[in-house]
């Protein structure tokens, strides 16, 4: 699941995407709504310049063996992103590039032979260090799209796309009492190509057949959509809880 130094590149080249669309912004427009329900678009960005520099003491952990965590707690987090929200663009800007060199610079650091350290993310999940990159660029592509500035799922890069799913498929939903039980198709895919995550299903119970292209169903596993672009013979997709 781990390209460590391919996803460490790729983080560097969705943030340049991002703080382009960024900076043709004004204040006004930061104030506006974003896809997110309750968050403006400076809410959007100041999560993001946190959740850098709570990756960043991930890292910083892996490497030197402290225990860092990812954040002061709930509360200092959310505080932190609500007290941020209403800055001039320019100062998001700024804190943007300024953490994202941060983030660049601890993936840099950390030796390949310490990359199969566990670190120990939001809500006490443990995994490789190694896999941070990845979690990183998830940040910043989907949040981009959350901006409601032009940038949709359909515009997401394919390689990330097939990687996110990836995750979601065989690790996040899979085994989760909270989905039911799916069977992910793409048309033209072949026989056999199907995919099933979610819930194990009854003796009797068969999974739910959910079909589309791998970006439509990745805008629906990640909440970014309704699922209406996907094909599903019993009805519409069915609704998921949130990501979290």
């Amino acid at each position: 699941m781990s390209d460590y130094a391919h996803d460490a590149a790729d983080v560097t080249e969705a943030t340049d995407r991002l703080l382009t669309a960024v900076a043709r912004l004004d204040d006004a427009a930061l104030a506006g709504p974003s896809a997110l329900p309750g968050w403006t678009r400076g809410h959007v960005l100041a999560h993001l310049a946190r959740n850098a520099d709570a990756l960043v003491n991930l890292l910083t952990g892996a490497r030197t063996g402290e225990d860092i965590p990812m954040y002061r707690g709930e509360e200092v987090r959310d505080a932190e992103i609500a007290r941020d929200a209403a800055r001039p663009l320019p100062v998001h800007l700024a804190d943007l590039r300024t953490t994202a060199v941060r983030f660049d610079s601890a993936a840099a650091a950390l030796p390949e032979e310490l990359r199969s350290r566990e670190v120990t993310l939001r809500g006490g999940l443990r995994e490789p260090a190694a896999h941070l990159p990845l979690r990183r660029l998830a940040e910043v592509e989907l949040h981009h799209v959350d901006l409601a500035v032009g940038r949709t799922v359909a515009d997401l890069p394919a390689r990330f796309v097939e990687r996110q799913l990836d995750v979601l498929i065989s690790s996040r939903f899979a085994g989760h009492p909270g989905i039911p039980p799916l069977l992910l198709t793409v048309p033209g895919a072949g026989a056999g190509a199907g995919r099933r995550t979610g819930r194990d299903p009854a003796p009797d119970e068969n999974p739910v057949t959910v079909s589309g292209s791998p970006a439509a169903l990745l805008g629906w596993l990640t909440g970014r959509t309704d699922g209406a672009d996907l094909s599903c013979a019993d009805g519409p997709p069915p609704v998921l809880p949130p990501l979290g």
